[in-house]
Formats: C-alpha cells, structure tokens, sequence
C-alpha cells in the first residue's frame, strides 16, 4: 500500500441513515456510501498529494431527506428549497498548514474533514429523471460531495470541468458511466445546487 493509499485509508468514514427509505430502496447503503467516500480519497490523493493532511480524520455521511436538507440549505446558503447533496468542509488553508506541538504523552487527536448530507426524495427524483439507477446516481452525489470537502468546486467553468474529469474518472473505475455525458449531473443542470458550504 503507497503512503497516499494508507492517508486515505487513515480517514474514518461514519455514515448514519437518519431519514428516507434508503436501506430500502438501496441494498447495503452505507456499504456503497462508504465504498464510493473511500473511493474518491484515493483518487484525489494520487492527483494531489497534499489533498489530505497526515494523521487520522473522519468524516460524517448522514443519509436523510428532503425537510432536514432544506433547512440547512436555507439556513447556510439562503435557498428555502431541498438540494441533492451538501458539504460541510471543516478544513481550510489555514488548518492544513499549522503545525503545533502536543503537551508530551498527549495524541493528536483526528481531524474533521467534513459533512455532507444527502436528500433521499431529491436523490430518486433525479435519478428516475435522469433515467440512471439509484445507487450510481448516490455513488456519484457521496463522490461530488467527498471532493466538495477536499476544495474541489464548480463555480467557474474551468474548475467545473477539473472537477467533472476527476469524477468521471472516479465512477468509470466503479464500473459507472460518465454522468456528465448527456449534459445531466450535479453541476450542469444548477451550479449552486451542490455548492460547498463554509
């Protein structure tokens, strides 16, 4: 295992079903959630080698629905409306590079990468429009969401096609195809509808 490999294995992935008929309607879910997280860790480290900080992280993948994500997304973003996905980055700049010494004995504790939140009504209306099963289409919301949190964006095209390229690449790995290739996906049809909370 290459040292990126185990910096991404070193992040603890915690997802918790808190709404919606997710187990239901998809088969070991937090299974393929946490599949799809780990997934995109990885191949984020082997583009960039400083997407994640030494030590150990976590971060939280909460499976809800349409009345939680939109209180969030009106309290944090002013969009009294459900999204598909939100992320909660808890790591900036600031944090990767402060380097501090521990009282003697004492263990760094993880760091907090961050939250995402997904919508389960959102999530099956898109994927029955969009005419793709459930579980690829929730493979690729954790895999945008997970990036969202590394300081992947889509604001400007540019950033929006590095973004999309490395998604892409992420889901042809799984067995998955390009989202993107009918022009559908996260962020084609709404730039603001995943955008990255901080």
């Amino acid at each position: 295992m290459t040292m990126d490999m185990a910096r991404a294995d070193a992040l603890e992935i915690i997802v918790e079903v808190e709404a919606g008929d997710w187990e239901a309607t998809v088969p070991d879910v937090e299974e393929l959630v946490s599949k799809a997280a780990r997934k995109a860790l990885r191949q984020a480290l082997a583009v960039d080698a400083g997407a994640l900080p030494d030590g150990e992280g976590e971060v939280s993948i909460l499976l809800s629905d349409n009345a939680a994500v939109r209180v969030l997304n009106h309290q944090y973003r002013g969009k009294d409306k459900p999204t598909n996905v939100l992320s909660f980055p808890m790591l900036g700049d600031e944090d990767e590079d402060e380097e501090f010494e521990l009282p003697e004995g004492m263990e760094r504790p993880p760091y907090l990468l961050g939250d995402i939140i997904l919508a389960y009504e959102t999530l099956m209306t898109e994927a029955a429009e969009q005419n793709k099963p459930v579980a690829n289409h929730l493979t690729h919301l954790v895999i945008h969401g997970v990036l969202h949190l590394l300081g992947y964006d889509h604001i400007e095209d540019a950033e929006a096609e590095t973004m999309e390229r490395l998604e892409t690449a992420i889901l042809a790995d799984m067995g998955i195809a390009d989202p993107y290739r009918d022009g559908a996906g996260p962020t084609r049809e709404d730039p603001q509808s995943e955008e990255t909370t901080h």
